[in-house]
C-alpha cells in the first residue's frame, strides 16, 4: 500500500492559507481541523476560524477581546510556562471560541428577539401612544394600539424607535413592521414612513443603557449608543399591512440594541394638517444566538472599542 502524502506539505504556507480561505463554511473549516492533528494545528496557528468569522460578520472587527470563561463562570487561570506556549494557548482558545460562534450564528433558530422598548424620538399623545404598542401582539392593532410620532409641517423631519434585545449577541436576519391605518380618521389614513432604515449596537457604557426613555428631554441615541451597522434605505409602502424588509446579510448585533430610522412622512392629519408617522405593530425575525454562557461549553465575554 502506498503512504499516503499531505498535500499542504507540498505548498507554502500563503498557498495553504489562501487555499483555505475560500472555505465559506464553518463545518467544512471543522472536517478540515479533523484531518489530523498537523491539519489542525494549521487552522489554529493561522486564526483560520476568527477570519472565518470576520468575514462572516464584519461587526466583530470591533471587538477587542474574548476570553473563555469555566463552568463556574470565571475565567480560566492562565498556565505558567514559556512564551511560546503562552502564545500557543491563546490561539487555541480563541480558536474554540470563533470556532463556537461561527457554529450557534449559523445554527437557525428563527424566532422574535425583541425584549424591550428603550425610547421614541417623539411621542404625540404619551403614554395613550407610546412606544410600547408597538410589541403588541398583532392581534389587537385593531384596539387603537399604537405609537405616533409628534406633527411636523415638514415631511422630511426622521423619527427613530429604539429596542434592546433579549440577547447581547443577536443575528438579525429580518425585520417586519405594520403602519397604522387610523380607520377612526376620515379616509382612513395610513402614517407610513417613505423609507426605513435600522441600526445596530451597543451602549457607549453601561450607566447610559435606560429603558423607558420617553421625555420630550431625551438625549440623542447618537449621545447614547455606538452604532456597529447601519442598512441600506428600504422603501416603505403606504400600506397597513406587515411588510418585511430583509437585511443584504444577516448581521451580527454585537450589544443588543436596534435602531429602526423612518425617513420621511406621507400623510397629514387633516384636523391640523401637520405629518405623522404611525406603527402599529413590529416583529424582529432573527437567528438568535441567545446567552452563550447557558447554551455552549465555550463560554464568551467580550470587549469592544468605543472609537
Amino acid at each position: 500500500m502506498e503512504a499516503c502524502m499531505d498535500f499542504m506539505n507540498w505548498l507554502d504556507l500563503d498557498m495553504s492559507v489562501k487555499l483555505l480561505m475560500h472555505l465559506k463554511d464553518q463545518s467544512d473549516l471543522a472536517r478540515v481541523s479533523s484531518v489530523s492533528r498537523s491539519w489542525r494545528d494549521f487552522v489554529i496557528a493561522n486564526g483560520l476560524f476568527k477570519q472565518l468569522c470576520l468575514r462572516m460578520f464584519p461587526q466583530l472587527s470591533k471587538v477587542t477581546h474574548v476570553m473563555e470563561l469555566n463552568n463556574c463562570g470565571a475565567k480560566e487561570p492562565v498556565e505558567v510556562g514559556s512564551s511560546h506556549s503562552m502564545e500557543w494557548e491563546s490561539l487555541a482558545r480563541d480558536h474554540r471560541v470563533y470556532a463556537t460562534l461561527a457554529r450557534v450564528c449559523t445554527s437557525f433558530r428563527v424566532q422574535d428577539c425583541i425584549s424591550e422598548a428603550i425610547s421614541a424620538s417623539s411621542t404625540d399623545n404619551y403614554p395613550k401612544e407610546t412606544i410600547d404598542n408597538t410589541l403588541l401582539p398583532a392581534d389587537i392593532v385593531s384596539q387603537r394600539a399604537y405609537w405616533s410620532s409628534k406633527g411636523q409641517s415638514n415631511p422630511a423631519v426622521p423619527e427613530t424607535l429604539t429596542y434592546k434585545l433579549v440577547s447581547e449577541f443577536c443575528v438579525i436576519t429580518e425585520i417586519y413592521i405594520h403602519p397604522f391605518k387610523a380607520y377612526f380618521q376620515r379616509g382612513s389614513p395610513i402614517y407610513s414612513a417613505k423609507a426605513v432604515r435600522f441600526r445596530m449596537g451597543h451602549p457607549k457604557s453601561p450607566n447610559d443603557f435606560g429603558s423607558h426613555l420617553l421625555g420630550d428631554s431625551l438625549p440623542s441615541a447618537d449621545d447614547t449608543f455606538i452604532w456597529t451597522y447601519t442598512s441600506p434605505e428600504f422603501a416603505m409602502a403606504q400600506d397597513s399591512c406587515l411588510q418585511k424588509f430583509r437585511l443584504p446579510e444577516p448581521v451580527l448585533c454585537i450589544g443588543g440594541i436596534l435602531q429602526i430610522e423612518l425617513l420621511g412622512r406621507v400623510q397629514t392629519q387633516e384636523i391640523d394638517g401637520l405629518f405623522y408617522i404611525c406603527i402599529c405593530c413590529r416583529k424582529y425575525s432573527a437567528i438568535r444566538n441567545v446567552c452563550l454562557e447557558e447554551r455552549h461549553a465555550v463560554q464568551v465575554s467580550y470587549t469592544t472599542k468605543f472609537t
